[in-house]
């Protein structure tokens, strides 16, 4: 059993450790509650479907592949852009969700959305690149924010637009050979976040969501 397999081995391990979320069924009815549920399923989502779709490609030389520095830091340089991608893409759709029903005005629900973001990059601070990058990634989700048409997200699917395009455009596989993966690749990634928007659905309490923010934000 040769250096590479081990290391590629204990990795593996290393990730599925950190993939493994508890299982919670309590209602979301806090902001707090709503930034944590984000947080965690952004980050549970991009690193399973980058490892699944790395070790899918590369087949049996996968564990092999980390015998290489420069690929293990690939590896972790797409994990975070695919993070930021689904926290951006789940953070819009939770809040939409809340002012469709009309509990949350436009400017309510753009500071909402601000907070519920700043709150996950803060989760996972420890991970992050350097503050440029991170700078970069606000700035491109207060365009967003800024284009958004809060009823029409609300629809479902209707915010899951970074995620795909993110781990297609990151994952460290060659151009060459992942050419064909795009469909696949994208609906995978969507796939997996309506399992996280069913969840969603059947444990947030909107109007609560609503209040407490609300009320947030007049004691702010």
């Amino acid at each position: 059993m040769g250096i590479a397999w081990i290391r590629g081995m204990a990795f593996l391990r290393e990730a599925a450790a950190r993939l493994t979320i508890k299982r919670d069924n309590a209602p979301i009815d806090t902001v707090d509650a709503l930034c944590t549920f984000i947080a965690t399923r952004s980050s549970f989502v991009a690193q399973k479907k980058l490892y699944g779709y790395l070790k899918a490609r590369m087949g049996t030389r996968y564990p092999s592949m980390f015998e290489d520095d420069v690929f293990v830091q690939s590896i972790n340089v797409a994990k975070l852009h695919v993070f930021a991608a689904c926290l951006s893409d789940l953070t819009l759709h939770a809040v939409a969700k809340i002012a469709s029903e009309g509990l949350l005005d436009r400017e309510e629900a753009a500071a909402l959305a601000r907070h519920c973001h700043s709150e996950g990059l803060t989760h996972n601070r420890d991970a992050l690149p350097q503050s440029e990058t991170v700078d970069e990634w606000r700035d491109a989700f207060e365009k967003r924010i800024a284009k958004t048409h809060w009823q029409n997200v609300a629809v479902d699917g209707g915010a899951f637009t970074e995620s795909p395009q993110a781990l297609f455009r990151w994952a460290p596989i060659a151009d060459q050979l992942k050419r064909h993966d795009r469909e696949i690749v994208e609906n995978s990634i969507r796939f997996a976040f309506g399992e996280v928007t069913r969840a969603f659905r059947a444990r947030a309490d909107l109007s609560a969501l609503a209040r407490n923010w609300k009320n947030q934000l007049k004691s702010g």
